[in-house]
């Protein structure tokens, strides 16, 4: 399973590809009030699910350990190694150069050389009982192969259905039915305090359930795009990336993902992406095969972080208001910048829910589409003020997005070989080794073509053609520059619009 730190207050890390948990049930404070009366919350004893309550004053957590634990699964991922031409010289060179070769041996030869193949392991949740499993993008986002090996150790092939790095989710599907789907529950009502567990594959430990509480939610950390982390003090080590982290009724609330470390191992705080979240993208993933990401078309940041670095410049700001998302920035031909929104305008309410961080806001606008209208509210000069906004997507309408699959460029590349570099004077380049019908036949390139740039990129591997093709989608024209050199030397360019 891949994994990656961040450096975050100095030493401390966060760490992708983990999770865990710690102790499992609580003892309550005595009661003398008889079993027949004893409440809880307000309730009677006898009327709360036994996962919450049980006649010996204990929190139980075994129901909801017993019914999450056949939900996840163990994922393992290979990522075959590439194959690179690379240049090497004739130990024997020089040798020969006694016998009169007049050091043709010394020209480096190009051979080709394969990486080892690589392996890594992660969770996974089942949502369905027709073989759909979340897991994070960090776990199966690069996987040549997946192999999904259920509770009851029976093994499928996973095929992925969408990846999202924004927000590190990832929906994969095995051939199966009938199999024993989580139920899935509001991470919006989740307390500070309320236990949760933690169900996953640390260290290769499969179906390992720990336990914690909620200490914090919508946290952000600079690690996604898109956060609202649910802070656990609950355990989270490598291999429990993708594992479910459910409520004490055994509810999926959150989807594992990373953890608070100094040392790369869990040290006291973990972190899930909540079901708030991962509704949306799966139901993209679904749908579209890729994120159907609104837009309000501001940066900011925290309010209280403002006034901070405010006071810090010696100022003393007076917003009126401590709590909110301080408007740094509005973006050019945004639905923000249509509805009116301006720099040092502070949200606070977004769609009737009410905003005290830029994570809460990011989250709420993770759950709508491009095209819903929603209601905000915020401050200017300390006066309130309600707008109507139509969010928009990453290209600036309300249009569908949908994802370019590198099949319809229709192209088969490889890099250019030394023979040809040397013929036309290059030093990069991919060529078209194979076409068919598609986007790069109908601009007019053809077998043997070379493409040396595309929208100023260099194109110098096959990753590099993959990427370009997946920014140009993302961006507001769709468009595809390409400049390419003929078989022949002659130079070319091609104009390629993804929307058609």
């Amino acid at each position: 399973m891949k994994q990656t730190t961040k450096n975050w207050i100095g030493a401390v890390a966060l760490v992708l590809g983990s999770s865990a948990v710690t102790g499992a049930v609580v003892r309550m404070a005595p009661s003398s009030v008889s079993p027949k009366e004893e409440t809880f919350m307000g309730q009677s004893a006898a009327s709360m699910p036994a996962s919450v309550a049980a006649p010996s004053g204990l929190v139980d957590l075994t129901g909801a350990a017993e019914s999450a634990v056949g939900s996840v699964v163990y994922i393992k991922v290979t990522q075959t190694g590439k194959t690179q031409r690379v240049q090497v010289q004739d130990p024997f060179s020089d040798f020969f150069d006694f016998f009169g070769y007049g050091g043709r041996g010394r020209q480096p030869q190009e051979r080709e050389y394969k990486q080892p193949d690589r392996y890594a392991a992660g969770s996974g949740v089942i949502i369905s009982t027709d073989g759909y499993i979340v897991t994070n993008n960090h776990v199966v986002g690069e996987a040549d192969e997946i192999e999904v090996k259920l509770n009851d150790n029976r093994e499928f092939k996973g095929r992925i259905i969408g990846c999202d790095a924004t927000t590190d989710l990832a929906l994969i599907k095995i051939d199966a039915k009938d199999l024993p789907a989580i139920r899935i529950g509001n991470s919006d009502d989740l307390k500070l305090g309320q236990w949760v567990l933690a169900v996953g594959n640390p260290f290769n430990l499969t179906s390992t359930v720990t336990a914690g509480i909620v200490s914090a939610k919508a946290r952000s950390l600079g690690a996604n795009g898109i956060e609202s982390f649910i802070q656990t003090d609950a355990a989270i080590n490598s291999g429990n990336s993708g594992g479910a982290l459910v409520n004490e009724k055994g509810e999926l609330v959150g989807i594992n993902a990373m953890l608070y470390s100094q040392t790369g191992s869990y040290s006291g705080y973990g972190f899930a992406i909540p079901t708030s979240i991962m509704n949306k993208v799966v139901a993209d993933l679904k749908v579209y095969g890729t994120v159907q990401r609104a837009i309000l078309g501001v940066q900011g940041i925290d309010v209280s972080s403002w006034i901070d670095s405010e006071k810090a410049k010696g100022n003393e700001p007076d917003l009126d208001v401590v709590e909110g998302v301080y408007i740094d920035k509005v973006t050019d031909a945004s639905a923000a910048e249509e509805a009116g929104l301006q720099k040092g305008d502070v949200i606070t309410s977004f769609d009737g829910r009410q905003v005290k961080k830029m994570s809460e806001l990011q989250e709420a606008i993770a759950q709508h589409r491009p095209g819903d209208k929603v209601n905000v509210t915020y401050k200017r000069g300390k006066k309130e003020h309600k707008v109507n906004v139509t969010l928009r997507n990453t290209q600036g309408t309300t249009k569908v997005m949908e994802e370019v699959d590198l099949d319809q460029m229709g192209v088969s590349m490889k890099p250019v070989s030394e023979e040809e570099q040397k013929a036309l004077g290059i030093n990069y380049g991919l060529v078209i080794n194979a076409i068919r019908n598609g986007k790069m036949k109908t601009a007019g390139a053809s077998k043997g073509t070379i493409i040396l740039w595309v929208n100023d990129q260099k194109m110098q591997t096959v990753e590099d053609w993959e990427e370009a093709v997946k920014s140009a989608n993302q961006s507001t024209d769709r468009t595809l520059w390409i400049k390419a050199i003929t078989p022949s030397g002659r130079k070319v360019s091609y104009v390629i619009e993804l929307d058609e």
